[in-house]
């Protein structure tokens, strides 16, 4: 989202950032693509990853258990059996609360973290399987927030200007943020075309992503900043941790998957 990096710096981390997501999103777009089982596994793999990650970041203990149960509870979403995965959300909530130091700060992080984690792999997996087109849904939304991610980051390191929250995130500018929405905007304008859907409600629908990205990211960043980390982790050159780069993504899943189910008609309505 923009940053005021001095300019010699400013895109020093872009070939590391390009090479990882030439890695990272074809291997996104099959699993997406395939769906089912084989969505169900990269959800599981993913879960497992960001859970170590969290419990990292925040020192919580039992991060082999909890990163175990939360690869299961990606897999478990293929079997649509809604008892199961609620079972293993349940018993790594416990595990977390539980296991965490007996100060009540520690235990509401450790069962926050299974739920933050979780609570986006499920997200990501009923936007594709959903009673819609899925697949289309979740290739468009992943798109869009890469758009925005995009935009952001190339005009706020051009453009720079006001900080957009100094305390929570001081490398973001307001700039960035502008960019990026109206790059969504854009971006729903040529998908009610693709679609041959009404235009208003995609071009609201691409702002609704950009923004719901963005506090997605700003969220992980407050996060960061309270547990005093940099990055959730390093597996991804140029980006740190996966946390670090799904975050966006998860809240636009989240925020996708509960608005579709409580407004049925909504994804007929952009043509899914």
């Amino acid at each position: 989202m923009g940053d005021w990096t001095p300019p010699e710096q400013r895109f020093s981390e872009l070939p590391l950032r390009l090479l990882t997501a030439l890695v990272l999103i074809p291997f996104a777009l099959f699993a997406v693509w395939m769906g089912s089982w084989w969505l169900a596994a990269g959800c599981g793999l993913f879960c497992a990853v960001m859970m170590t990650e969290w419990c990292r970041m925040s020192a919580a203990p039992n991060e082999v258990l909890l990163a175990g149960l939360a690869a299961v509870f990606g897999l478990s979403l293929a079997l649509h059996i809604e008892l199961v995965s609620w079972a293993i959300f349940a018993a790594a909530i416990g595990l977390a609360v539980i296991s965490s130091q007996r100060q009540t700060e520690a235990r509401l992080s450790g069962g926050f973290g299974v739920v933050y984690v979780f609570a986006m792999v499920f997200g990501l997996y009923t936007l594709r399987e959903g009673p819609w087109d899925g697949r289309l849904a979740a290739l468009y939304f992943m798109s869009l927030v890469w758009a925005s991610d995009a935009a952001a980051y190339f005009f706020g390191r051009l453009i720079r200007g006001p900080r957009l929250l100094p305390r929570e995130s001081p490398n973001k500018t307001w700039s960035g943020a502008i960019s990026a929405v109206i790059a969504c905007a854009f971006c729903g304008y040529l998908a009610a075309g693709w679609q041959a859907a009404e235009l208003l409600p995609w071009i609201l629908t691409g702002i609704c992503i950009s923004v719901a990205a963005q506090a997605g990211d700003l969220f992980e960043s407050g996060l960061k900043r309270r547990f005093k980390v940099k990055d959730s982790g390093n597996i991804l050159p140029g980006h740190g941790g996966l946390l670090d780069r799904v975050d966006g993504l998860g809240a636009v899943s989240i925020l996708a998957t509960l608005t579709f189910l409580s407004v049925p008609g909504l994804p007929a309505l952009l043509g899914f």
